[in-house]
């Protein structure tokens, strides 16, 4: 038996969704994806939800919404997937990397403050050297489902008059209070705009799939218009009318209800995922806990986790193979993993540009060399869940020191 790293989780509804959308003879956006943007909107509590075709679309377009131009400054972690820095490059902008916080891996946000405090004193941070009013945006990554700390994002963003945009690939449903008296916060409600990801591994799907969600009105409307080249009217739900104005040189990235057939049934679904991905957490956290050479992951008392990852850490020290290998060895038992991510100042586009050395961001490049994602999706059987657990402990007993 073979266990893949993620697998999705399809019903009848979503197939039959979908068979509906592509007999209506309506394909591209609208009453789907209208609907979709509404449920979304209700179950993040905000005003407006805006589907586009990916994230990082969505992160692309939320910061052309708040007036994001040709060199300013975004910061964010080095430990994320490219796009969250790639679309800083696309919108002519330079990112300003953070290093990590070791027990979340989450953007540090006492090393975001350091890192304006010295900016703002003239010093070149992270490759960057620029006056301080051309940083216009922070934008912390919710590693792996667990919110970064978005009250202490939002003090820094608010004292530096900074935007504060969240990428929330991973964190659907998660959920944030900065204290343990402070009312639970819905991952959506924190930031100026968060922008989602329906990729195919995510807790909910649409194959591909964005939304960017945020209670601002003029945000929203530039969004919308940018997702579908500017155009200032939405012709979607009609083909009767032919005129139409372009105000703003925008993008073809709207979401299609092809994919939002899929989002509306994940949607309702998804406090069922998200409950098995719960199970498999923490029979991971139950079979790994003694396992000397095995570090589970740490969850913050003010965090509810979407479980969108599990990722452990290996405690090299008390291995005699390296993480390398002990993919590998997984791989042979018919264990699918992967890494989450090689952080973007090693790659060789900002590593060139910036002059980068693997060891200016050490957490992020430290727990990189140990960090492995396991399989953790809502369709996996009890079956595949045990043989995940046998071969990872097998391979660690193997290597013990």
């Amino acid at each position: 038996m073979k266990v893949p790293y993620s697998r999705p989780h399809l019903t009848d509804a979503e197939i039959s969704e979908m068979v509906e959308t592509l007999r209506s003879g309506w394909l591209t956006t609208g009453g789907r994806t209208h609907k979709l943007e509404k449920e979304f909107a209700a179950f993040c509590g905000t005003k407006h939800a805006v589907a586009v075709f990916s994230c990082t679309n969505a992160l692309h377009l939320a910061l052309l919404a708040v007036d994001f131009r040709p060199g300013d400054i975004a910061v964010l972690p080095t430990l994320t997937f490219g796009s969250t820095a790639n679309v800083v490059i696309h919108a002519g902008g330079i990112p300003l990397f953070v290093d990590s916080d070791p027990k979340t891996l989450c953007m540090d946000p006492e090393k975001v403050e350091s890192s304006l405090q010295r900016l703002s004193q003239g010093e070149t941070v992270s490759g960057v050297r620029s006056p301080l009013d051309r940083v216009k945006v922070i934008m912390p990554v919710h590693y792996a489902g667990q919110m970064a700390d978005s009250d202490r994002m939002r003090k820094i963003a608010d004292r530096f008059g900074m935007r504060l945009i969240e990428d929330a690939a991973h964190a659907n449903p998660s959920r944030y209070r900065s204290s343990p008296g402070a009312p639970w916060r819905r991952c959506g409600e924190t930031a100026d705009l968060t922008c989602f990801s329906f990729y195919a591994n995510k807790c909910i799907t649409t194959g591909e799939g964005g939304m960017v969600v945020t209670d601002n009105d003029d945000w929203a409307h530039k969004v919308r218009l940018m997702r579908l080249h500017g155009i200032a009217k939405d012709h979607s739900l009609s083909t009767s009318s032919w005129e139409y104005d372009i105000v703003l040189p925008g993008f073809k990235c709207n979401m299609m209800d092809l994919q939002a057939a899929i989002g509306i049934h994940q949607l309702r679904r998804l406090h069922q995922l998200w409950g098995r991905r719960k199970e498999i957490a923490a029979a991971y956290d139950r079979a790994f806990a003694d396992v000397a050479a095995i570090e589970t992951p740490t969850i913050l008392p003010g965090r509810v986790m979407s479980w969108h990852m599990y990722v452990i850490r290996l405690r090299l020290e008390k291995l005699s193979i390296d993480r390398r290998r002990f993919i590998l060895e997984l791989d042979r038992l018919g264990v699918g993993t992967t890494v989450c991510w090689k952080p973007v100042h090693m790659h060789p586009y900002y590593r060139e540009r910036f002059g980068f050395t693997e060891g200016d961001f050490p957490v992020a490049s430290g727990e990189f060399k140990r960090a492995i994602s396991l399989p953790i999706f809502p369709s996996m059987t009890d079956e595949e869940l045990n043989k995940v657990i046998e071969s990872v402990g097998s391979v660690a007993e193997k290597h013990r020191l």
